[in-house]
Parts: structure tokens; C-alpha cells; sequence
């Protein structure tokens, strides 16, 4: 029998990418609501209650009511908003996190989908604290270039309007108060003690996602070698189907010397990348923030929830 499951947020971009990623699968059969009916409470509360998952794509307030309808004790929700990665009761949805993160989100019913930003983030830098690397009190700084489509369905009709105002041509750096929403879970699942100095920059181009840290050599344990670092990422993820760690300074990670921020998009794949000098390093995380960064991390989870092949309707 078919897997039954729910989109609330149906229309949203999340939601979107969600039911096309499931719409070939013959093994899930995705409820949906009509649209007149969309913000009718209980019709949503119904639909919540008879699913085996539930994909909340809502703002932060809207998911935690949605929360809240909830009856069922085998309703398993998967929220893509910001409001419970880091919430007491809630596993991260990043099954790549540590060795037994599979087994808590097949036991677990709450979900918190990660952020694309953060994804990106802690990848890089989780591997590292655990491996001693990167102490926890270290003074990290992040830059995130990010396609417009993060921004939801407001900034992409922002974006693709046919009289698009000519400032949104160039990249536009945000979240200048320095307290972006994604700072806590990357923080909290990383093992660091400081929030990093986090810059997202917003690109004029649709998607992909890539997130570059600097170090210095002298910041890390005597003998650190670039060699040494990529090494470490690449044992902390050998086993791991959507996460690849390319060789450091590998050609073929760049197109004619330069880092593609789209490299990875239409998969649910991450790249990790090592770049270096004699003295400095830049680690490089690129991913499709509406696929590993977003509806393909939460069919992921859907899948592993379930007992399936966490790779079912993705690619890697």
C-alpha cells in the first residue's frame, strides 16, 4: 500500500519542489487540499491527522500552529520552516550529521528540515570540530552565495519581473544585522560555542547555493596540511550516497578556475571542497538550495522515516 502524506504549503516554493519530486513516485499517494479550502483549519487539521508524514512549507508562526493540530501520535512531521532546529524534542533532519542521526529520524515523528545555508555550513564544519581540527570557541567567518529562489515565491516574481529594477542585477549581500535565522542550528550542530560572522549573498540567477569559509593554517593544530583537512571530510562522509569530497584543488571542482556555485544543482547532491595556499585555507560547500538545501533534504528524511532507500525520486 501506498505511503500517505500531506504538503501543507502546497503552493509554496518548498511545497512545489516537494510534490513534483514525489509526483513519479508510485509508492506515495500525496493528499491535497482544494484551494478553496486552503485556510480552512480544519480541513487542514484533517488531512494533517490522516497522513503518515506531514511537510509543513510555512512561515515560522503558521508551521508551529500547524504543530499544534496535530493528533495523530503516527504523524510524522517534517517542518521546513526555521521555527524547531533547535528545539528540545525535534531531530535535525541532516542524516549525514553523525552515525546514529538514520536511526533517530526513523524513531523520531518531528522533524526539522535544515536550512540551505546551514546545510552547507555544517557539512564543512562539523567533521572538523568532532576530528579536534576546529576548536569549539574558534572565530569563524561564512560567506553564502545563494540563488534568488531561496527567497520564496515573492522574491523570485521580484527577480523575474519583465521590468526588474537594475540594482538587482548585481549581487546583493543581506542579513547585515549580522542575525541571519539560520545561525542557531548552525551553531547548535556543529559542535562550535561562537555564531560564526555569517554573509548570505543573493545572486541574479535562480538557484544554487555555495558557502566558502576562510582559516588560516595558523589558527589549526601544528602540521595541519591542506592534504590532512580534505582527509578528514572525506572519512567522516565515505559512506555517504549525497555528499562528495573532491580532492583538494581538483581541477575538475572548477570551470576555468573558478567555483561554480550551480555545480551541484538538480540533485540532492553536496560537494565539499578544499581550496589552499601555503598559509591559508577556503572550505567550499555547494549545493542546490531547493534540492539538498530544501525538498530534496525532506524527501530524504521522508524516506529514511519510512524505511525506505533514503535515494528513492532523488538524484545524487
Amino acid at each position: 500500500m501506498a505511503h500517505v502524506v500531506y504538503v501543507d504549503g502546497q503552493d509554496g516554493t518548498t511545497g512545489l519542489q516537494i510534490r513534483e519530486v514525489l509526483a513519479g513516485r508510485t509508492d506515495i499517494e500525496v493528499l491535497t487540499i482544494a484551494p478553496e479550502r486552503r485556510k480552512d483549519a480544519s480541513e487542514r487539521r484533517r488531512l494533517l491527522n490522516e497522513a503518515q508524514v506531514a511537510f509543513l512549507c510555512l512561515p515560522d508562526d503558521a508551521a508551529r500552529e500547524a504543530v499544534a493540530m496535530v493528533e495523530n501520535p503516527s504523524t510524522c512531521i517534517i517542518d521546513a520552516s526555521t521555527a524547531h532546529r533547535t528545539a528540545p524534542g525535534w531531530v535535525f533532519g541532516l542524516p549525514e550529521l553523525a552515525p546514529d542521526q538514520r536511526a533517530r529520524l526513523r524513531a523520531s515523528t518531528r522533524i526539522a528540515n535544515p536550512g540551505c545555508h546551514a546545510t552547507a555550513f555544517i557539512l564543512l564544519v562539523r567533521p572538523l570540530v568532532s576530528a579536534g581540527l576546529v576548536a569549539p570557541s574558534m572565530l569563524l567567518s561564512a560567506t553564502s552565495l545563494t540563488g534568488y529562489s531561496g527567497g520564496g515565491r515573492r522574491r523570485i516574481e521580484q527577480y523575474e519581473a519583465a521590468d526588474r529594477a537594475p540594482r538587482l542585477q548585481a549581487p546583493r549581500p543581506y542579513a547585515l544585522g549580522l542575525a541571519h535565522k539560520h545561525l542557531p542550528e548552525m551553531v547548535a550542530h556543529t559542535g562550535l560555542v561562537v555564531p560564526p560572522v555569517f554573509m548570505p549573498v543573493i545572486g541574479p540567477y535562480y538557484k544554487g547555493l555555495g558557502v566558502t569559509i576562510p582559516l588560516h593554517l595558523s589558527q589549526l593544530p601544528a602540521g595541519t596540511t591542506p592534504a590532512a583537512v580534505s582527509e578528514i571530510l572525506r572519512r567522516y562522509y565515505a559512506d555517504e550516497h549525497f555528499v562528495s569530497v573532491l580532492p583538494p584543488g581538483d581541477a575538475a571542482s572548477l570551470d576555468d578556475g573558478h567555483f561554480d556555485v550551480t555545480g551541484a544543482n538538480d540533485t540532492n547532491r553536496v560537494d565539499l571542497c578544499v581550496f589552499a595556499s601555503d598559509s591559508q585555507l577556503l572550505l567550499a560547500a555547494r549545493l542546490d538550495n531547493l534540492g539538498k538545501g530544501a525538498s530534496g533534504a525532506a524527501v530524504q528524511c521522508m524516506n529514511i522515516h519510512l524505511g525506505l532507500d533514503e535515494r528513492l525520486g532523488l538524484v545524487g
